[in-house]
């Protein structure tokens, strides 16, 4: 048998991926993996039995890398399953943006006693009179799995697309549309741009980046749209353009003190991925990826160690092991198999910064005795191993 612990409410459709072999427990001291969303659990004394936690969604922040690195605990995020969800809010927000809807809304609520609301309505309409998309320039920051989409979407409304990301992966490279500007100095998207959205992750170099400097920038009626993370923006230098309309709109999906305060904002309470599908589709990866490491050793979508597959297990044994990436590591490892007349049948290995993953395929003397004494090797994070069938 086989524990899992939820930090979080996950999607039943991913849980249901679980064999019989697999049972939820309340004990985190128990469980071999656990599954979270958006639970902070930096203050958390991790147990030794954790071997993986999968996070339903892309951030990962809430979790603490370094540590689960180091007690060779590997953390997975599900990247692009809840990519559809944001980009359809986002598209959302430039249009409530852009049609005064919500003012609008409002005018009918504060409306709703005259008695002839109708031709009130005929009357007050030009006060509400907005943009449209079409025609307009849309700049899109991170060109990720939901900034693809978004640039995609924004062009099928009629608008020119600018996309900005010094580090387009070949994937995405291979799904956006080629009638997207791509954009290598990213002043040219402040000082261009009628709308700007951001779509990065949170790191030193993108903390707070869009500070005084560049609001000073944008265009006079710029739509500023943030459904990446909060800290990308110095939300205190948006007061004063929001207050004067050089900046028309900032609409987000982070309210915090700061945002909740800003004049003409649009916040919703982070509710970008909070879609029955996006909730669904974020748990059925998370789980799927948390059985792969369990059942077969393999790394898919790991944020602290690299991806590594050997593909399913067959009859032979295989040796899990997360180690630092340094020098002579492999020849110390394989030199101590060899000298207990173990044989390598299938071997990978990859790294990621300072660590990486070695799994390989063994026969020959039995290892199970060998553990303890492999695991405490200089470098070694952690051991798993698996027989088919068997999880390690």
């Amino acid at each position: 048998m086989f524990d899992y612990y939820l930090f979080n409410p996950i999607g039943q459709k991913g849980l249901n991926l679980f064999e019989e072999e697999y049972q939820e427990t309340t004990d985190l001291t128990k469980a071999k993996v656990a599954l979270i969303r958006s639970a902070n659990i930096h203050d958390l004394d991790f147990p030794e039995k954790l071997v993986a936690i999968a996070r339903a969604g892309a951030g990962v922040n809430n979790i603490p890398l370094d540590e689960c690195t180091k007690k060779g605990i590997v953390v997975f995020n599900t990247p692009g399953a809840n990519a559809n969800s944001v980009k359809e809010l986002v598209l959302g927000g430039m249009i409530i943006a852009s049609r005064n809807v919500l003012s609008s809304v409002d005018w009918v609520k504060a409306s709703k006693d005259e008695a002839d609301i109708a031709k009130l309505a005929e009357q007050t309409k030009k006060a509400f009179t907005g943009n449209e998309l079409a025609g307009k320039t849309l700049g899109v920051i991170g060109l990720g799995s939901i900034g693809v989409l978004v640039a995609n979407a924004a062009l099928a409304l009629g608008m020119r697309v600018l996309g900005y990301d010094p580090f387009l992966s070949v994937k995405s490279a291979w799904n956006l549309s080629h009638e997207v500007e791509h954009i290598s100095n990213i002043e040219d998207i402040y000082i261009q741009s009628d709308y700007i959205t951001l779509h990065l992750p949170l790191v030193d170099a993108t903390e707070k980046m869009i500070d005084a400097r560049v609001v000073q920038l944008f265009k006079k009626g710029v739509v500023l749209l943030n459904y990446a993370r909060d800290t990308l923006i110095d939300e205190e230098a948006l007061c004063p353009a929001l207050e004067s309309g050089h900046i028309a709109k900032y609409v987000t999906d982070f309210p915090n003190p700061t945002s909740a305060s800003l004049p003409n904002t649009i916040i919703t309470p982070h509710i970008g991925a909070t879609t029955t599908e996006s909730e669904d589709n974020c748990a059925k990866m998370a789980v799927s990826q948390l059985r792969q490491y369990v059942e077969h050793g393999n790394i898919v979508n790991s944020v602290n160690f690299p991806n590594c597959s050997l593909g399913p297990i067959g009859a032979y044994t295989r040796l899990c092991i997360l180690h630092e990436n340094k020098p002579n590591m492999i020849g110390r490892l394989t030199t101590w198999l060899g000298n207990r007349d173990i044989n390598i049948v299938n071997f990978m290995n990859q790294s990621k910064d300072g660590y990486a993953y070695s799994i390989m395929d063994i026969d020959g003397n039995s290892i199970e005795h060998f553990k303890e004494d492999l695991a405490n090797g200089d470098g070694v994070c952690r051991i798993r191993i698996i027989k088919g069938g068997e999880h390690g």
